[in-house]
């Protein structure tokens, strides 16, 4: 079929003739190391999908280390996905597939050896897959090869038991391993295993700084983009979803441990053994249950908590582009219950500051604001995200050079989701991605001027990953971050903004 449709677009173009269709077709095949695969040809990019990157994690494998794929021979199919993960129906796709370890390579049609972009999810680490990102447009205009993962998330990725070596880090490790894979596969593909930039967003930004401060990462990337989650990172009672607990990004390994009992006891299992007998359908609906969104410090892959580590500049010094999206706290504030009236809001204060309750309401009243609804979700904003953010961009400017933003455009395309009336959706939290990617189930329809940020943000991202430095070019000016300084990223309105003035960073303090 993808021969047929070769000769038929060539004969469209009047190029029919022996030499380039042989030329056309060769190129949908590549030999990686563990052998050959076949991919799609478009006229300006190439696609191969479901890749495997470590053996699938099953059966004794489930709660291992990923182990390397066996060679194979003859040309392997690459043109449709792997499985995404296990994972529930709560938010997101439904997958019971624990073989799931396969990623996806888009590469443009043009010669060069490219840098390569390698793509971490988002999904609070319990939804979400590789396939959901159409790399197209960001290869092709920033001439990069766009690598995106899975790696196992909730409860398969993060358990953790006293009897079980390792533990905690499981879906670390897969990203690991996938980055291992570009290391020896990149050439084959085009690209420079030399110039590789790890990116994430949500979930996936808080894989990226514990990339960033893990032993084993070291030398697998040399350049980093961080995408609303940092480090610093810790939310209030209801700040990241209504109904879940204060908590950060991070768990020691002896709370994971004793959630991991706990799991344990909960299937009346003395061993790991028992419970890896557990169907992976029942133990996917305890992502929530066991807090699993967090990641596990102390282990052999993540020894100490990031957000210390960075703080006393033990991290892989490389260069960082590090943001959040202007309005980030409106979408957990969709949430919160409906209607939001002033009640809501007061009560929502008490339960996640207690005695400081006063002091937030007096700094955050709700006549400052068009509703009660916005003025939660500002305050979300500055408190979990922008501040977070600040802090680790300071920490990290001191030992390398930290590029900070801000995405700005609150008239972004809504989506998938109807935000309440009296709360206007503005640069709420992952609305830059539709300006990166085209996002499954995320319909957006950008307008001429969203169009040229999102190419402007394309441009900013590819030659950052080119050169380590996102200027270039006639794009604006992005000075290096030194104390709170960011690139606002708004339509037609590209200029530095002081964060911590614009997000009351002072008062979070």
């Amino acid at each position: 079929m993808l021969t047929k449709l070769l000769v038929t677009a060539a004969l469209a173009t009047g190029l029919a003739t022996a030499p380039a269709v042989a030329d056309a077709v060769a190129v949908d095949i590549v030999r990686t190391v563990e052998g050959s695969v076949r991919g799609t040809v478009a006229a300006d990019h190439r696609t191969f999908q479901g890749l495997p990157f470590a053996v699938p994690p099953v059966g004794e494998l489930r709660w291992r280390s990923p182990q390397p794929v066996t060679p194979w021979t003859g040309v392997r199919e690459a043109t449709t996905p792997g499985s995404r993960c296990p994972q529930s129906a709560n938010g997101g796709t439904p997958s019971v597939a624990e073989d799931c370890l396969y990623l996806n390579v888009t590469t443009p049609r043009t010669p060069g050896r490219k840098p390569v972009m390698v793509w971490v999810h988002g999904g609070g680490n319990t939804i979400g897959g590789a396939a959901d990102f159409d790399a197209t447009r960001l290869a092709v205009q920033g001439d990069v090869i766009v690598v995106t993962t899975n790696y196992r998330l909730g409860v398969l990725s993060s358990f953790a038991h006293q009897d079980l070596a390792g533990g905690g880090s499981f879906g670390l490790e897969d990203q690991q391993a996938a980055l291992q894979w570009v290391r020896r596969n990149a050439t084959a593909f085009g690209g420079d295993p030399n110039r590789v930039t790890l990116f994430g967003e949500s979930g996936g930004a808080f894989d990226v700084c514990a990339q960033l401060t893990s032993p084993a990462s070291r030398g697998l990337f040399q350049r980093a983009i961080i995408q609303s989650g940092t480090c610093a990172s810790t939310w209030p009672a209801n700040g990241i979803i209504n109904g879940q607990p204060a908590a950060s990004p991070w768990v020691s390994l002896a709370e994971a441990r004793s959630l991991g009992a706990g799991l344990a006891a909960k299937y009346g299992c003395a061993d790991v053994e028992c419970l890896r007998r557990v169907p992976v359908s029942d133990l996917v609906p305890q992502d929530g249950v066991v807090d699993i969104t967090r990641l596990t410090y102390g282990t052999r892959v993540l020894p100490t908590n990031p957000a210390d580590a960075v703080a006393r500049g033990a991290f892989h010094r490389v260069p960082v582009i590090a943001g959040h999206t202007r309005d980030e706290g409106r979408l957990s504030a969709a949430f919160a219950p409906q209607p939001f009236t002033e009640d809501v809001y007061q009560s929502l204060l008490a339960e996640e500051f207690g005695a400081d309750a006063p002091r937030v309401a007096a700094e955050y009243p709700s006549s400052a604001y068009s509703s009660p609804s916005v003025a939660y979700g500002t305050l979300l904003t500055d408190r979990v995200w922008a501040c977070a953010h600040v802090t680790d961009d300071r920490a990290m400017a001191r030992h390398t050079k930290v590029y900070g933003y801000e995405f700005a455009d609150r008239t972004a395309p809504p989506g998938w989701f109807a935000f309440p009336a009296d709360l206007p959706p503005g640069a709420f939290h992952s609305s830059e991605l539709a300006y990166l990617f085209d996002v499954a189930g995320f319909p957006a329809t950008l307008n001429p001027s969203q169009k040229a940020l999102a190419d402007q943000l394309i441009a900013y991202w590819s030659r950052f990953a080119t050169t380590g430095n996102p200027n270039g070019g006639d794009l604006p000016r992005w000075p290096v971050t030194r104390g709170s300084n960011s690139q606002s990223l708004a339509p037609g309105a590209i200029a530095q903004v002081d964060v911590a003035a614009e997000h009351n960073c002072g008062f979070w303090r």
